[in-house]
């Protein structure tokens, strides 16, 4: 029995929503922490991709040693492969690939924000393959997460000197999000447990990340001549680490809508840190589009819990 379907059967419905929750919480604070590291890689004329690919495969390392640690190696075969190497395109390689090249021209604060644009797709998605019953408070919890995001967004977009071409690059990242909520909850490998499935993840998306490295155009060296670089990737890398193991369990504990919130939490401490520690400028409508982003997670934590008696995510 997997550490997953242990939790399952002993958790009783009535604190059903707790873990979930608490993954939330720390999975969106982690990420919201990650844009603004990857701000400070381009400040310090880091490639994206070389502070990417060393990051992920620093994580992948970490998990791949707890998973050994506890005897839960990622298997190898052929369903496993396939689940590997598509989640980390799309959930990992793709899409942040998409956010930190963007995050120099864009700004922390603004990728910390679209990162919260995922659930609405993730939430049609679901209903459009039955993975998920039409409730009214998720419905709501989803369109007031949005609407926080897009009142945020609006301001953005429509500043004088907004860079209109890679604003919608950027966008690109929380679609590939979106596919990749729903597609990891469908394709889960039956009777693998989170922390096995989070370190094939990122070795496949860091084998994708290496094999970009060879495109012309795209570098994988890090600076040598001071220590800063190599600081940052390891720290990054920690942060990864957490992050995505984070992720699965929530995944597998809340479903793909509310796993979709994380970019909603990881905005709510990414633009504050960007504004305080990095000096990007506040957002106009920072507090509305805030309060609108707490009140769609809480409305959606409540519609779980409601929910959970009859049938998980």
């Amino acid at each position: 029995m997997t550490l997953s379907s242990t939790a399952r059967t002993t958790h009783p419905p009535k604190s059903a929503w707790l873990a979930p929750l608490v993954y939330l919480l720390a999975g969106g604070a982690l990420l919201g922490l990650s844009t603004n590291l990857a701000k400070l890689a381009g400040d310090i004329q880091l490639p994206a991709l070389a502070f990417l690919f060393w990051s992920i495969s620093g994580a992948a390392l970490i998990l791949l040693v707890l998973a050994a640690f506890r005897r839960n190696l990622p298997p190898v075969n052929r369903r496993t492969i396939e689940y590997y190497a598509i989640s980390g395109l799309l959930g990992v390689a793709g899409a942040n690939l998409v956010f930190f090249t963007a995050i120099p021209h864009v700004g922390a604060g603004f990728v910390a924000l679209i990162i919260t644009l995922p659930p609405l797709l993730t939430y049609i998605g679901a209903l459009a393959l039955n993975m998920e019953r039409f409730q009214v408070l998720r419905a709501t919890g989803v369109i007031s997460a949005l609407a926080g995001a897009v009142t945020l967004a609006f301001h953005k977009l429509s500043a004088p000197d907004a860079d209109y071409l890679w604003i919608l690059l950027a966008l690109i990242g929380p679609v590939l999000l979106a596919i990749g909520n729903l597609y990891r909850t469908l394709r889960w490998p039956e009777g693998v447990s989170s922390d096995a499935l989070a370190p094939g993840m990122l070795i496949a998306a860091a084998v994708i990340l290496l094999s970009v490295g060879f495109l012309p155009g795209f570098s994988l060296k890090v600076p040598t001549d001071r220590s800063l670089p190599i600081m940052l990737i390891a720290v990054q890398a920690m942060v990864f680490a957490g992050q995505f193991l984070l992720l699965f369990l929530l995944q597998k504990s809340g479903g793909p809508v509310f796993l979709s919130l994380l970019g909603s939490v990881g905005a709510v401490v990414g633009v504050p840190v960007a504004i305080l520690l990095q000096g990007e400028t506040a957002p106009e409508g920072l507090l509305l589009g805030t309060l609108l982003i707490g009140a769609g997670i809480a409305l959606l934590n409540i519609g779980k819990a409601k929910q959970y008696p009859n049938k998980p995510d």
